[in-house]
């Protein structure tokens, strides 16, 4: 791998957790030029003060594109959360090839596809099909589902006593947020030429035993209940979830039915230098939240 930590690299999104993640982990490793882009450059403050530069970049102002993505060597696209992220999307993929940016990572999701059960992971696709078309060195990071995630779910599933899911008893390799945002931060740093890669944990795990560690871990029985994807998409939407947001939950369900999510893969290890956190691992971790 080549050592490109003089480059000026630019991470998109920076004030998000992922982003903030990923900008520590460059100056961890020694990056000296980093630049961190936001649409409210006073919520990185905080940053700024251990010398990284702050930029105004918000996806949908074409002219903040032009000066967030100036002088930039190699960026890491962090996947917005909006209804139209695939124009988004590619107007930052036009803007930083227009910049001479010469190397894109993004972070996508497994089995990136245009179809129309694919939810909101089409955006994803159409996405990668822009970098790729872009002639720029690139990898594309398709990150499996955040373990993080299980501690956002874990509440009502305690309090109900029941996990609903519609993945019909399929695995997902589950990889915590920080796992994946030191292997963005990686990629960036030492990736060359075109890749697509899955960022996984170290193995598969089904919803019926997510439920058996959160009775393990709190004492509460928790059992898993299948659903079907339109019954857990009408859930989702009475729980108040904004029915854009819940499709993407739904889809990922799907593509775990359809064993898009039982992937395992050494990247997490190839690009942050360490092995990826287990699920069961986290949880411990996170035992305390998981009592609120």
């Amino acid at each position: 791998m080549t050592d490109f930590k003089d480059k000026t690299l630019l991470v998109t999104g920076a004030a998000g957790q992922f982003g903030r993640l990923a900008a520590a982990e460059l100056l961890a490793r020694g990056a000296t030029k980093v630049v961190a882009g936001t649409r409210d450059p006073a919520q990185l403050a905080d940053i700024a003060a251990q010398g990284v530069e702050v930029r105004r970049l918000d996806f949908d102002d074409a002219a903040s594109l032009v000066t967030g993505f100036a002088g930039v060597d190699r960026a890491l696209i962090i996947s917005t959360v909006a209804p139209n992220r695939r124009e988004q999307q590619t107007a930052a993929v036009a803007a930083a090839k227009a910049a001479g940016v010469s190397y894109l990572a993004y972070t996508s999701a497994p089995h990136a596809r245009p179809n129309a059960d694919a939810g909101g992971i089409a955006d994803h696709y159409w996405t990668e099909q822009a970098i790729a078309a872009s002639g720029l060195d690139f990898t594309l990071l398709r990150n499996h589902i955040y373990a993080d995630m299980t501690l956002v779910g874990a509440g009502a599933a305690l309090a109900s006593g029941q996990l609903f899911d519609a993945t019909e008893g399929g695995g997902r390799n589950y990889v915590t947020r920080a796992d994946t945002a030191r292997t963005a931060a990686g990629a960036l740093l030492s990736a060359s030429g075109r890749d697509i890669v899955d960022v996984t944990g170290p193995a598969p795990v089904t919803q019926a035993e997510v439920a058996a560690l959160y009775t393990r871990l709190t004492g509460k029985p928790v059992a898993r209940v299948g659903l079907t994807a339109e019954q857990l998409q009408a859930g989702l939407e009475a729980a108040g979830l904004p029915a854009f947001y819940a499709a993407l939950l739904v889809a990922f369900d799907r593509d775990a039915a359809a064993g898009y999510h039982a992937i395992t893969t050494d990247v997490v290890e190839r690009y942050s230098g360490r092995k990826p956190q287990a699920l069961v691992a986290f949880l411990e971790e996170n035992k305390a939240a998981l009592a609120q």
